[in-house]
């Protein structure tokens, strides 16, 4: 694999745009609008997040971040890797750096949220641990979701 480095952005970074343009132009292809959930970057509490992006010889290839839920959970969030670069490790690069940074900030609880029309993505969750739970959250009437949790 060519030099790939997860690195911490704000918000408001421009590659992190590109990169959620083009996570949000995907899930259309597979779901209607109001069954994504996306992030609402005007929101005042955007600050709490966490963003990251993953970069391969200065090209952005892939993203996540971390929403806080409570005191001991936080979210995965916005979670994508440039179709591109898929099949690479890329993935499972930026997931256990989220993971190692949720600890840190003190989190024991991973969950997340996928679409029952990912089954790749559905498949990695498993792979890596996660555990399927109870729909919570915004995504407790979306039948469409199906979501996941990993004790850290």
């Amino acid at each position: 694999m060519q030099d790939v480095h997860v690195k911490q952005v704000s918000f408001d970074n421009i590659d992190l745009s590109v990169l959620i343009a083009k996570l949000d132009a995907e899930l259309l292809l597979k779901y209607p609008k109001e069954d994504i959930f996306g992030v609402d970057f005007e929101d005042p509490e955007i600050h709490k997040m966490t963003f990251v992006i993953a970069y391969c010889e200065g090209i952005a290839i892939g993203c996540g971040a971390l929403r806080p839920l409570d005191p001991v959970s936080i979210e995965l969030k916005r979670f994508f890797v440039d179709p591109s670069y898929r099949q690479r490790g890329i993935a499972s690069l930026i997931l256990h750096f989220l993971e190692h940074e949720a600890i840190r900030k003190g989190y024991s609880i991973l969950r997340l949220e996928a679409g029952l029309l990912q089954p790749e993505a559905i498949a990695m969750y498993t792979r890596f641990g996660y555990d399927e739970i109870e729909r919570f959250g915004e995504y407790v009437d979306s039948k469409q979701s199906v979501c996941f949790e990993k004790r850290l």
